[in-house]
């Protein structure tokens, strides 16, 4: 167990550590596809909550947390980061945050090691005590190269303190042997020389060896430690005149290289389903689809394809580990053109258009961007105004509409931080109530034009269910060490419990998803709207994928949007 003064000891080491493995370095895309940091909103009693938590890109380092209390009377909040591995048994006692504005908390957490983690905070006031764990992956992402004027002056300071070194020991052997009162030897200039000589050898000896262990220190940070997605494999085959996408892990290296590793037996359903899957064509990111490939042994995973149009599609995958930690794995696949329904035999038409999973969805819209002859004419980003504020709207297949409400500008800034909230509205224009979608009010996706930010999003934020699910259970757990159940049992026990999912009705469904992530409820006052916390990490131009389901159908929005950089 870590004691507060071990702890804070611990801390101080690792300040000059890390600040020295940071800046010798230089950055590269960070793990989540550009959306490293997590965001939060939910309720906790009485008080609603708007967190945002940045890991560090260089693990051991600070975690930066800031809290905003949207609603109830707040005292104190404490925050300490928990790993999956130790529990709350190996974890250290909440540091406070700061009180920076009003109903606003800051504060800086250390995360010493890498792996699967989680931040939880402490809540007390007049409203009462509340907990919320929040999951935080933490893994180096970066490199750095040291700024040029600090290797100078650095190996100024080294060169000094070596030329002082042995000085100091060359008098040692020599002044230092003398009497007080009496004269030097004649000889004593010899001994101070072989004082220094000797001194010297020594010393470069010891930086020998201490270039050595930080050139391997270095290069197992960079081989070992730096984090890189499971790779995957993904193709395309027609079986049954349907096009079938198959995920495959590859899992080459995995044996001699610990980074690779990954408890693939021990891949969790989050949201009810093993594998959440975003084809996105590229480059108009006109065609999109989301999908719930099913398992077909540890390694492989098979989706039907639907009616999307041939070309090339971007691929990125979202799966969850027993430990919580949650990874997204990408791809580019080549889908070919569906084959025309007419030149198919009869007794396959019907399974052409047979989705294998009942909630895959998919949408194909007008391509990114203003629609040649169109420069001047509303389109997806901004073609309405909303109680005095820009919006949009988009009609969804059902003949509702979907609108983006709220929306601060046009054009968004980087960094900042969002609540996106989108209304559907009926025929008449009345409000159109919605239904859980895969136990939430609905998902939603965010894609930079070029592919380099993604991410999935929910009414709570940037977060998996399953990761606060399972960190959540391992803090409750008493035992210092966690031990993974059999393989092939754990395997087979979700298998069935996905297969019995698929059998239940819909409302059913959701209520025993619902049941099973109770840290993701998000209540909104009107059943015909959904929100989602966000910060667009860079400027650039992206494409929304808002998904709600209505009638047992699910229905998807597509939103374009501008963000440039601050002004300040």
């Amino acid at each position: 167990m870590i004691t507060n003064r071990k702890y804070n000891w611990i801390k101080g080491f690792l300040v000059v550590y890390s600040l020295l493995l940071a800046l010798t370095h230089s950055p590269i895309v960070s793990a989540h596809v550009g959306s490293s940091g997590v965001i939060v909103q939910k309720q906790a009693g009485k008080y609603q909550l708007l967190i945002s938590i940045k890991p560090p890109d260089v693990v051991p380092g600070t975690a930066s947390v800031t809290v905003f209390v949207e609603q109830g009377s707040v005292g104190s909040i404490g925050a300490r980061p928990i790993y999956f591995r130790s529990g709350d048994k190996g974890a250290p006692t909440h540091d406070l945050l700061t009180p920076t504005g009003q109903n606003r908390y800051e504060g800086d957490l250390w995360l010493m090691d890498s792996g699967s983690s989680s931040i939880e905070l402490s809540i007390d006031g007049p409203d009462g005590k509340q907990q919320v764990v929040v999951p935080v992956m933490a893994v180096a992402t970066a490199l750095r190269d040291m700024p040029e004027g600090t290797g100078f002056g650095l190996a100024a300071m080294g060169l000094l303190l070596v030329v002082m070194l042995i000085t100091i020991i060359g008098a040692s052997n020599a002044d230092g042997l003398v009497v007080p009162g009496q004269a030097p030897p004649v000889k004593i200039g010899r001994r101070r020389l072989a004082g220094m000589s000797v001194g010297l050898v020594v010393i470069v000896l010891i930086l020998a060896g201490w270039r050595s262990w930080w050139n391997s220190t270095a290069e197992d940070y960079r081989n070992v430690q730096l984090y890189r997605p499971t790779p995957i494999r993904s193709s395309i085959k027609i079986a049954d005149a349907q096009r079938q996408l198959t995920i495959q892990f590859d899992t080459t290296g995995f044996g001699n290289d610990r980074q690779k590793r990954r408890t693939l037996s021990y891949i969790l359903p989050d949201h009810g389903k093993l594998m959440h899957a975003f084809l996105v064509r590229v480059p108009g990111l006109d065609a999109f689809a989301h999908l719930h490939p099913n398992r077909r042994d540890t390694l492989n995973y098979e989706a039907t394809l639907p009616a999307l149009p041939g070309g090339k599609y971007l691929l990125y995958t979202d799966v969850v580990y027993r430990s919580g930690f949650s990874e997204t794995l990408t791809d580019t696949v080549d889908v070919p053109a569906p084959k025309p329904i007419a030149l198919l035999p009869g007794a396959k038409v019907a399974s052409a258009a047979k989705p294998s999973d009942i909630d895959d969805s998919w949408l194909v819209a007008e391509p990114m961007g203003v629609k040649a002859g169109a420069e001047n004419v509303p389109h997806l980003d901004n073609d309405m105004v909303v109680c005095g504020k820009p919006g949009a709207s988009i009609k969804l297949t059902d003949g509702s509409t979907m609108l983006w409400m709220d929306k601060p500008a046009q054009v968004l800034e980087a960094g900042k931080l969002y609540t996106l909230k989108f209304a559907i509205a009926d025929a008449l224009g009345k409000a159109a109530p919605i239904e859980p979608y895969l136990g939430m009010g609905g998902h939603a996706v965010i894609l930079r034009s070029d592919g380099t930010v993604y991410i999935h999003l929910h009414p709570v934020g940037t977060y998996s269910m399953a990761a606060e699910g399972s960190l959540v259970s391992r803090i409750a757990d008493t035992a210092r060490t966690f031990h993974y159940p059999n393989a092939v049992h754990f395997r087979d026990s979700i298998d069935t419990y996905i297969a019995r999912l698929k059998t239940l009705p819909e409302a059913e469904k959701n209520k025993l998803l619902a049941a099973a992530m109770p840290g993701m409820s998000h209540p909104m006052k009107t059943n015909n709207m959904v929100e989602f916390p966000y910060a667009f990490p860079r400027a650039g131009h992206y494409r929304i994928w808002v998904q709600v389901k209505r009638n047992g159908q699910v229905l998807t929005g597509v939103f374009d949007t501008q963000v440039d950089e601050p002004l300040l």
